[in-house]
């Protein structure tokens, strides 16, 4: 998804900036002096679009204690830390778009975990709109499994739109007015 957001958002004129752990600059999300790093580099920003996290599968039964805090650590905390550490660094007006999933509204058997932090997100979204001044916002996209990652499990991909359709998710939460919501 990630990728398919910095190209939509670079074809309609918006500056990106690309980022994962392994470019220059670069950010880890799982590592908040990463994620202090990062601002330093960059300084300054209209927007934060954030397209990462780790979480695990796993029915209920088999649900691990490692399973559960990887989606807490990485994509609930981890996004959580890239705002609590960006608001300085967001300008007046700029945004922070934040990954949930439809498995915060939409559970199948074995997301109990996923469901959590999806959910965790859209919660702290809520509250935290609710701190942000100057015109800053916060918005939590839910996107629906896309085909990559569906062929990539092993999962048919037919019933899945690709990245590049959910990207436009992305873009009107970058360009809306909407705060603290979905």
């Amino acid at each position: 998804i990630g990728k398919a957001v910095a190209g939509l958002l670079s074809d309609r004129g918006h500056d990106v900036i690309p980022v994962s752990r392994s470019t220059r600059p670069g950010v880890d999300i799982d590592d908040p002096a990463s994620i202090d790093a990062f601002y330093e580099t960059v300084g300054g920003v209209d927007a934060v679009v954030c397209a990462a996290g780790a979480a695990a599968f796993a029915p209920l039964a088999d649900l691990t204690e490692e399973q559960v805090r990887l989606g807490i650590e990485s994509k609930l905390l981890g996004q959580v830390t890239l705002v609590r550490k960006g608001f300085s660094a967001l300008k007046p007006g700029g945004v922070f778009v934040l990954t949930g999933g439809m498995l915060a509204y939409s559970p199948w058997p074995g997301t109990a975990a996923v469901a959590l932090v999806n959910a965790g997100l859209e919660g702290f979204a809520r509250a935290a709109a609710l701190d942000l001044e100057q015109g800053r916002r916060i918005v939590v996209v839910h996107p629906p499994l896309v085909a990559e990652t569906a062929s990539a499990m092993g999962m048919d991909s037919a019933p899945w739109p690709a990245a590049a359709r959910v990207a436009d998710a992305y873009l009107a939460a970058l360009e809306g007015e909407l705060t603290g919501q979905p």
